[in-house]
This record gives structure tokens, sequence and C-alpha cells, in this order.
């Protein structure tokens, strides 16, 4: 189908928009002169924006718009959003989610055919009425392997090669940081208290990457992660605390620095995460895109499956732990001596291409 018109929707979370990327790469692999759109909800628009692959990205801010409906910026914002869906005539659209609310997008979108989850492998089965073909996929499969199926089986093609997510983030400089040194981002806040690690485990591997040399710069998303940013930086030496000044200039000198930032767009999230030597995170969307833009990354899951939806991307990545199942710190820092050697060879190749 040449020139063909496609809209992926897979509208969140912001892992599993990231674990959706590279199906744009096997598309264009097998239709090289396809427009590929997508829906996303607007925080995480960011994303795939991030793919060159993508033609434009169309978001929605439904998480929003649901709680107010019956006020009239919402109601205008929403009519808004489907003038824009509609804007274009599709060949295909294919809803990667699975679920009732992207059904009801896919349903929207003006096109010929709609592709997605069969009612054994959609999240929500109901959601597998609104598409004409139906894919069946084994659910034991990793997300990124999922998504990708549910594409070939729309398109008609094989997913016959290792997965490329060929995200690139916008550069991002800002004065706090040291372009002299080397730098770790360590991601230790999450969605639930049942996904945390312990802070001693936490002190440990910030104290083996600070003795590397590496500054550490710590992400935070909301207050009380900030203050477990700010305890963790302190137990492991120096702080910048660019949270508090955010015209605070780089620390001078060789000796290893925690920084904890500023509030942070994905955007500059993602251009910190690419400039990184090594990011130690947990199961969270940013450590999942460290590992999409091609950064050494390990993955701690304390409450969830770190098989099915283990860290990938294109450096070596490894997933410990999972339900229940807290992994040990020997097992953490061993994986980082592994990756920090990537990591350096990693670094050569950078400079010797810049």
């Amino acid at each position: 189908m040449r020139g063909a018109r496609i809209l992926v929707v897979k509208m969140s979370s912001m892992g599993d928009i990231v674990h959706a990327q590279p199906l744009v790469a096997d598309v264009l692999a097998h239709m090289p002169d396809a427009r590929i759109d997508w829906v996303c909800e607007a925080p995480f628009a960011a994303i795939a924006q991030m793919n060159p692959g993508i033609n434009q990205v169309i978001p929605i801010a439904w998480r929003r718009w649901r709680k107010r409906l019956h006020d009239p910026a919402n109601r205008a914002a929403l009519l808004e959003f489907v003038r824009r869906l509609r804007a274009t005539r599709y060949d295909w659209v294919i809803d990667c989610q699975g679920l009732i609310k992207s059904a009801a997008v896919s349903r929207l979108a003006r096109t010929a055919h709609r592709a997605g989850h069969a009612w054994s492998s959609a999240r929500e089965p109901l959601a597998s009425l609104a598409y004409d073909r139906a894919i069946s996929v084994e659910r034991s499969l990793h997300v990124v392997q999922r998504n990708r199926l549910v594409a070939a089986g729309a398109l008609g093609y094989v997913v016959n090669t290792p997965a490329r997510f060929g995200l690139k983030a916008r550069p991002f400089s800002p004065g706090w940081l040291a372009d002299d040194r080397p730098r770790a981002v360590l991601i230790p806040g999450a969605s639930r208290p049942e996904k945390l690690w312990p802070e001693s485990h936490w002190i440990e591997v910030g104290k083996r990457l600070a003795a590397s040399g590496r500054d550490l710069v710590w992400f935070w998303g909301n207050q009380p992660e900030r203050e477990r940013a700010l305890r963790l930086a302190h137990a492991c030496g120096p702080v910048l605390d660019v949270s508090a000044e955010p015209d605070s200039a780089a620390v001078k000198g060789s000796k290893s620095v925690g920084i904890v930032p500023p509030f942070l767009s994905v955007a500059d999230c993602a251009g910190l995460l690419e400039s990184a030597d090594i990011v130690v995170g947990l199961d969270t969307g940013f450590t999942h895109l460290a590992g999409a833009l091609g950064r050494p990354t390990l993955g701690i899951f304390c409450d969830f499956d770190a098989t099915q939806c283990a860290v990938s991307g294109d450096a070596p990545c490894e997933s410990f732990g999972g339900i229940g199942q807290v992994p040990a710190v020997s097992d953490i820092l061993a994986a980082m001596d592994r990756l920090l050697g990537s990591a350096s060879i990693a670094a050569a190749v950078r400079s010797q291409n810049a």
C-alpha cells in the first residue's frame, strides 16, 4: 500500500507509549513511504515527538477532561481534538492499547480499517469489538513485542528483527550540569509505595557511582520524591540543590556532586537521560525511556513483572526483581559494574563522532 496514512492509538501511560515506539521502525521498514500519526495523552506527547518516524502527534487530555466534562473549556478542547482527529482520512487505525477509551478514539477516527487486540489479548476485551481486524497476541510476550505484533498483524508483515526505538532527545545543557564530568541518573521515586526500593540500597548505589567520579542526578516528580532525593543525595556526598535554587551554577572540580534538579519537563528529562553514562531506576516511565534512548539502564522492580516488562533498548539493559521480590543490592552493584564497562565504550564512540 503506497503512501499509506496510518494512525496509532497508544494514549498512556508513559512507559506504555515508550514500549510501543519500535512498531514505527517496523512499519517504515516494510512501507517506507507510509505517514504515521499518533494519539497520546498530552503530558506524554513529547515522547512520540522524539520519534523521527512519526509525522504528527495528536494530543488528547482525556485524563483531565473526564473529571470536569461540564466545564465549557474542557468541552471545547474535546471538540477541537475530535476535529483534528477527523481532519485526515486514514488507511489504517491501529489501537495498541486495547482499552475501551482507546477503542472509542479508534471509532472516532475516519478510516477504512481498524485493528487492535482480539478479545483474548485485549486488556479490556470489549474493546476488541471496535476493530475490523482483531489480532490475538500471547499475553506472556514482552510488552514491546506485543505492540509490534499488533501492527504486523494489521499490515501483513512478519516481525523477525530486534526492536529499534529510534528516539532522539532534544539536547539539554543547563548551567548546573558540569560538561567536564560524566554523570549517572538515579530514579528512586515511584507511583506507589510498594514499588520503592530501600533507601539504604540507594545509598550504596550512589556511593559506588560517586566513587567512580560521576555526578549523580537524582530525578523526582513530586514533593515526597524531592524530599527522598535530597535525603539520598546528602547521604552520598556534596549536594547541589537546584530544586531550591534554579539559577545555581555547576560545581567545579574533580569530586562527584549529587544534583537534585528543578522540576523538569518530559523533553528536558529525556535530554538529561541521553547524556548519562548509566541510569538506575525503579519501574517508572523515565527508566524505560532511558533504555529506549540507548542508555545503559538498570531497572529495579519491587512490585511488577521484571520479565514481561523488562527495560529494553539499543544499549545494554538489565532488570531485577518482580512482584514481591526486592532485588538485592549486591545484584545491582554487580550489574552496574557490567554496564559501566559498556558506558565507557559508548562514551568513547560518542567522543570519536563529535
